[in-house]
């Protein structure tokens, strides 16, 4: 069984993110970029499932800006097989939306004909946590999100995830999209040996037009700003200033 794991290029997240003066979006000039930390999950889980000798072929797939071939390189260094970057703009700065990743990847699927796409839940980036739920309606499979335990066992799977009230547990049908949360593992570091022959690997270069898809935005950014600053605390002399203040405050 194929495995089509999804990556994404974002901002690292130890990086403070600075927004542009104009506040048109966030400043992505000389900062650090990474695969986004649920991407990694869904890689490193992909991995385990070829070790286990469940999954035969694990392809990673990045759609973006041709940067992306490095976020990719990490993915084929962890242990991925092969990968597909899909170059969809030339600007850092423009971020490919969701309903048009989920169709290439629908496309990308019909193509490969994997038996299960494993994504990160949602990229930090813009939080949007849509494109796994996009892709099994655009294709008509199951769906299981928020994954923090997976279990393949021939036509089905069975996936623990978290909900507000604690975890659930579902049984879905294969084919399925699952979407992975942070803790289904920890991802390994890439070895030296394998981040040199992860530059053997094959890495194929497509475009939106390869997959018929129209990728023009259908949301504009109005605006962007950053969180107002904290307004600094103050020392209170004694418990009873201490149960006061918290009153006057709303707090009890």
């Amino acid at each position: 069984m194929k495995v089509i794991v999804p990556v994404k290029r974002v901002i690292d997240y130890n990086v403070k993110v600075r927004v542009k003066a104009d506040g048109s979006g966030v400043d992505l000039a000389n900062v650090k970029m990474s695969m986004n930390p649920f991407d990694e999950i869904a890689i490193e889980e992909s991995i385990r499932m070829r070790e286990a000798g469940k999954v035969t072929e694990v392809i990673a797939v990045s759609i973006g800006v041709k940067q992306a071939q490095e976020t990719l390189r990490t993915a084929l260094a962890m242990g991925a097989d092969r990968a597909i970057l899909v170059v969809a703009t030339d600007d850092v700065h423009t971020d490919i939306e969701p309903l048009a990743v989920a169709k290439i990847l629908a496309a990308i699927v019909k193509e490969e004909e994997p038996g299960l796409v494993l994504c990160g839940k949602q990229a930090i980036d813009n939080d949007m946590n849509a494109t796994g739920q996009m892709l099994a309606a655009l294709l008509g499979w199951s769906q299981a999100t928020f994954a923090s335990e997976v279990s393949i066992d021939a036509d089905h799977a069975t996936v623990t995830r978290e909900v507000d009230g604690g975890m659930q547990t579902i049984k879905v049908k294969m084919p399925t999209i699952i979407t992975v949360d942070l803790r289904l593992n920890d991802p390994r570091y890439a070895s030296l040996p394998n981040i040199m022959k992860a530059k053997k690997k094959p890495l194929d270069e497509r475009t939106p037009a390869d997959y018929g898809v129209d990728i023009t935005p259908r949301l504009t950014i109005v605006s962007t700003t950053e969180p107002e600053t904290r307004k600094a605390g103050i020392i209170v002399g004694s418990v009873d200033e201490l149960v006061e203040k918290l009153k006057e405050a709303g707090a009890i």
